[in-house]
Formats: C-alpha cells, structure tokens, sequence
C-alpha cells in the first residue's frame, strides 16, 4: 500500500519541558491569549527543564495566580518557550508538525494516500485506517527529528479528536496518547475545522477576534463567525454535500486523474472549457440563509453527462477523442460556475450577518482543501473585497488537512489554560477514549437553520462552543 511522503524542517532549538499536575479549578482567570476566559480545568507545571525558559513564564505558571497579566515583550518571550507537536489522522492524510508558540514551523510532514483515493474512487475508511496505521510512527517520529527534538521538548502534544472518520481519528489519538504518556506532557484535543479557521492566525499575525470564516473542504462547508478562541457563531452548514465531495465526485464521472486530487484536475480541466455553455441551476437560491447543498448540482452533472452519451464508469479522460474532451471540459467549466457562485451567494449573506452581529469585522478567512483552488480564490476575494473586507486564505500547504494547524490550534488553547493532563504511561492499547467524528464547531444562528430538508443529527456530539461555555457556567 503506497503512500507519498512530503517533508519540510527549518533550524532546531531547544525549549522548555513541563510536567503539569491538576490544581482546583480557578474562578475568572484572565490567561495568556483569552479577553476573560474562564476555563474547565487549571494544571499547575512543574520544570523538568528550567535553564532555557523564560523567568517570568516559570513563575506565572507555577504559581498559578486568579490572574496573569503579561505585557506585550513578556508576552511574547513566554511564547518562545512553548512547542507543540500536532498530530492529524481525521480522513486521508497522515499528518505531524512541530510549532513553537511564536509561529515558528520547526518541522512538518504529510504523507498523502492519493493511491488510495484513485484506487477506490474516494475515502474507504477501512484502508484508510489501514494506511494511517502503516506510517503513523514515522511520520511522527521523522516531525520531531527535522526538528532536532525530541519529547523530552515538547510542552504538551495536540491532537484531532474530531470531526473525522472514527476510524482514522482513532489512530492518531493512539499515538498522541502513547507519546502524551511516555514523556508525561498534556494533551490538547483539537477540533478539525477550528483548526482550519485559526491556521489562517499562524500566517497573518494582524488577524484578531472577531472575524469571520468559511471552510470548505471534502466533507464540510462551513461559514461562522469566530467572537473569540473557542465561541463561535454557526451561521450556515452544509445540508447534505460539501462542495469538495461533489468536485471529487464529479472529477471521478469526467474520467480524471484522481491521483492529484479531484479538485485539482476539474480545476485543470475547466480551464480549457465554456463555463457558460451547460445552463445548471444554482443550488437553494429559494432558501434566503447561508447553508449549502451539492447533492442538486451533482445530480445535474450526471443528468447531462448522461444525456451526452458519456460514461460515468471506466471511461478516463486520457483515451477521449478531441470533441469527447471539449465536452467533459464544458462540463468541468459549467460545474465550477455554479459551485462556486453556490458559495459566493452564501458568502455575501453570511457577510451581511455578520456585519450587523460585530460590526468591527475586517478579516474574512477562507481555509480548507478547496480553499487551494485559484478559481474559488479569486471570486471569492472579489465578493470579500467589494464589502470592504480582507480575504486572509493560507497557503494550498495550509489549507489542505496538515500538523501544523492542529499544532498552532494547540498553542493557542495550551496558552489559554485548556488542555487534558497527561495520560498513564502504561495506558493499555485497546483502551478507552473520546472521539467526536460529528461535532459541530459552533452554536447554530437563528436566522441560520434551514429551510430545507434538516441536516443529520444522529449522534452529534455538543459543539465546541456549547461544551467550552458550559465548564463556564458549572464553575460560577
């Protein structure tokens, strides 16, 4: 089973190593990086390695004051000695990253199951697993040598708990967990799509709460509004398919190479053709609220592609005539359009919302797999810009699933005091933890909740915000 192995690594360093044991839950402590964050549970370090850090970090931290107040140089020196290795198994990417606090990238790898996704036309969860499994210690292990450390370095260790395919999730806790334990450090569990929206925080380090955020992927769309780390605003979901599955799906019937990723080849293929020549219909436009729908459109694509004698089965790109080839390219254009005006509608009502929720908005960020896509990019920037706004989109090495946002996701709530104590060293292998592979990011708008046929809620666990806000309000 073959897999494709991505690395990058930049300078070593050596930082501060912190044992942390749990302390009674302290009332109204203003943090690190939180405005008046009020948190679940309070650890108390201990230095196993104190000559590097900062005195000032060793002292908050250990004593664990009702409040820390940092000034700007303070702050920014205790950052230089947090590092944080992130782990990412939620579908089909092996994934590890090594960040410092301060947003250095230490070191990150990836390694990609594109074999899989063209073999089996997609995500097959077992295989999947079966992959994940396969490289998982490597991946890992090769992310702490580029990065010359060790977990004797790290300060806690994150990891995606959700949302994902439970199976793949389950890998990458195991590791997290295993590591967590032999070296005794915290563990940060991360939401996926939360992960997503604060990697855009990494790269443009201007970017403060609020702001607003869509995040389209292969198994998401997602529009929120971000009031601060972990409280965010629901303001529209996907309600059946993310647009990265019908790009994925519709690239399949066009007979691409999903070797590169579905996405990736429609986006290549649609530049050859006429994207107003197939006369699709833009998905809910009766439905005056900001969720999305692609199952319509994918219906669509099949509808013509049959009415124009393609085949949808064993019919690839590579032996098809030159008119064969003009055709599927209009279809790949014309899919495109509408796709993507699909998520401009929804945008632009979502920006209105959010306008009148935080009127102090600047940024919106747009991260996720389909986020790489230059054709989304650009029409996207033009409706962000046109309400005087700044489009912020990582770069395609950030927007595609990877370590490094689950690494800096870490930081950010490693620093606001919210993170899991470290787990026994000799925890069994079949044993017992938490996964969350439906888990909302945030509380659902109002104005928001669809019209249309409801989204699946069978077992979906409380969403992020919901359960951040609730340890609140036990401990008032």
């Amino acid at each position: 089973m073959a897999s494709h192995l991505f690395v990058s690594s930049t300078r070593s360093f050596s930082c501060l190593s912190l044992i942390l044991k749990p302390s009674p839950p302290l009332l109204g402590v203003k943090t690190l990086f939180s405005r008046s964050t009020r948190f679940p549970r309070t650890y108390k370090p201990l230095v196993r390695h104190g000559s590097n850090a900062h005195p000032k970090l060793l002292s908050a931290l250990s004593s664990a004051p009702p409040v820390v107040a940092w000034k700007s140089s303070e702050l920014s020196s205790a950052r230089d000695d947090v590092v944080i290795l992130g782990i990412e198994t939620s579908c089909d990417d092996t994934a590890a990253a090594v960040v410092r606090g301060n947003g250095e990238i230490l070191s990150q790898m990836v390694s990609s199951q594109a074999d899989l996704l063209s073999r089996y036309g997609g995500v097959a969860p077992k295989m999947a697993e079966e992959a994940h499994s396969l490289v998982i210690d490597e991946v890992v292990q090769r992310a702490l040598d580029n990065a010359n450390l060790s977990g004797n370095d790290l300060s806690a260790v994150a990891v995606t708990i959700g949302p994902g395919l439970s199976l793949c999730l389950r890998v990458g806790v195991q590791k997290a967990r295993k590591l967590a334990g032999r070296f005794n450090l915290p563990i940060v569990n991360v939401h996926h799509m939360e992960a997503h929206a604060l990697v855009a925080r990494l790269i443009e380090r201007d970017l403060q709460f609020p702001f607003l955020a869509l995040l389209i992927s292969g198994g998401h769309n997602l529009l929120i509004l971000a009031h601060e780390l972990g409280h965010y605003l629901q303001l529209g979901t996907t309600i059946d398919d993310a647009i990265g599955e019908a790009y994925d799906k519709t690239a399949r019937w066009l007979g691409l190479d999903m070797g590169k990723g579905g996405g990736p080849a429609l986006e290549e293929l649609a530049l050859e053709g006429d994207a107003n020549s197939i006369n699709f219909s833009i998905p809910m436009r009766q439905h005056k609220d900001c969720n999305f729908s692609y199952a319509g459109l994918k219906t669509q694509v099949r509808v013509v592609m049959e009415s124009k004698n393609i085949s949808i089965e064993n019919n690839p790109i590579s032996s098809a005539n030159s008119e064969d080839r003009r055709l599927r390219a209009d279809i790949a254009a014309s899919f495109q359009r509408v796709a993507v005006l699909h998520l401009e509608e929804r945008c632009q009502r979502a920006i209105d919302w959010a306008i009148k929720i935080e009127p102090s908005i600047k940024h919106m960020v747009v991260s996720g797999g389909v986020a790489s896509n230059k054709h989304v990019r650009a029409r996207l920037r033009h409706v962000v810009e046109t309400n005087d706004l700044q489009l912020i989109c990582p770069p395609p090495s950030l927007c595609t699933d990877n370590g490094v946002m689950i690494a800096w996701t870490g930081i950010e709530h490693f620093l606001s005091g919210r993170f899991d104590p470290p787990p026994p060293a000799d925890e069994p292998d079949d044993a017992m933890f938490e996964l969350r592979p439906r888990w909302p990011l945030g509380e659902e708008y109002p104005k928001g909740k669809s019209e249309a046929r409801s989204v699946k809620r069978a077992r979906v666990h409380p969403s992020l915000t919901s359960m951040i806000q609730g340890s609140f309000q036990q401990q008032l």
